[in-house]
């Protein structure tokens, strides 16, 4: 019941996301189809063949579907490069198609292992895929700080006006990697993992328990993490500041997404996917702690 009760929650994160990646879609489209319109036409076209890979594969709803071919949309267009006079080819794989995609085929491997298992346990994805709030929930932030935006406040921020623009998103790609991390962890650890430790007592709890983790899940994560991280840090030119300090603030969101299960879900305060979307938001936060840090290493 409280959980029914909380689906307000689950509107909110939709809300917050939906209408600000969907103007930011229509809005960068007639920019790029201005200004270089293979950049629309590649996006429009490959984010719409992933949205309907993922129907087809039933990993999502057909809401999910569509607030994901949003997301895709928003992220490889906010990491498009332009190029004056088109001098260099625009290419798709140097988006954020790349960790996109990563997270999707790691997070649809990861719910399928062993799904016996799971539904012995209770705790399957629903056979249907999932909803419009939850893929809002772990891509959502994401596509809110790589916004062109967003990014323009964090280049004109003193604490990041010394970074590259390129790093700028690796705040971004924090919040990405913390999603497959996330979604990786519970999943393998439901699996394999044993029975798992409540992270604020370490007491052993039922596999599938809020807040619980175990080594083989968390093991599982942080390798998703890694390869988010390494996909999006190649595609987007980033290097290895951007690898480390994604990886970063993956692994801190991994243990915080834990922590907020142990204690605000567990007390009916929080629903699965507001933990989600905040857990994305401590990513991506801790990323810009980092890159703040390493601008202005004397502060403190």
């Amino acid at each position: 019941m409280a959980r029914i009760k909380l689906i307000w929650q689950s509107k909110l994160v939709l809300l917050l996301v939906l209408p600000f990646a969907g103007a930011g879609v229509v809005l960068q489209a007639h920019w790029w189809a201005v200004n270089s319109w293979p950049v629309t036409a590649w996006t429009a076209g490959l984010s719409l063949l992933l949205g309907l890979a993922v129907l087809q594969l039933r990993a999502a709803t057909h809401g999910g579907a569509f607030v994901g071919t949003v997301i895709t949309a928003s992220l490889m267009f906010s990491t498009a490069t332009f190029t004056p006079g088109g001098t260099l080819p625009y290419a798709p794989w140097h988006t954020a198609l790349l960790p996109v995609l990563a997270v999707f085929l790691l997070t649809w491997g990861a719910t399928r292992l062993g799904r016996e298992t799971k539904e012995c346990l209770g705790t399957a994805e629903r056979k249907q895929g999932r909803t419009a709030a939850q893929v809002a929930a772990n891509l959502g932030m994401a596509a809110l700080l790589s916004d062109g935006l967003a990014q323009s406040w964090l280049a004109g921020n003193r604490w990041f006006s010394h970074a590259a623009p390129t790093l700028l998103f690796a705040a971004g790609l924090a919040a990405l990697a913390e999603a497959a991390a996330d979604t990786v962890s519970s999943e393998i650890g439901q699996v394999i993992g044993g029975q798992p430790r409540m992270i604020t007592t370490l007491r052993r709890v039922e596999p599938g328990t809020d807040g619980a983790i175990s080594l083989a899940g968390t093991l599982a994560g942080v390798a998703a993490a890694v390869i988010v991280a390494e996909a999006g840090s190649t595609a987007l030119n980033g290097g290895s500041a951007m690898f480390w300090i994604s990886c970063a603030g993956s692994v801190f969101g991994l243990f915080f997404d834990s922590l907020l299960g142990a204690t605000l879900e567990r007390r009916g305060w929080l629903n699965n996917d507001a933990v989600n979307f905040l857990s994305t938001a401590s990513a991506a936060s801790f990323a810009l702690g980092l890159l703040a840090l390493l601008q202005h290493p004397g502060v403190g």
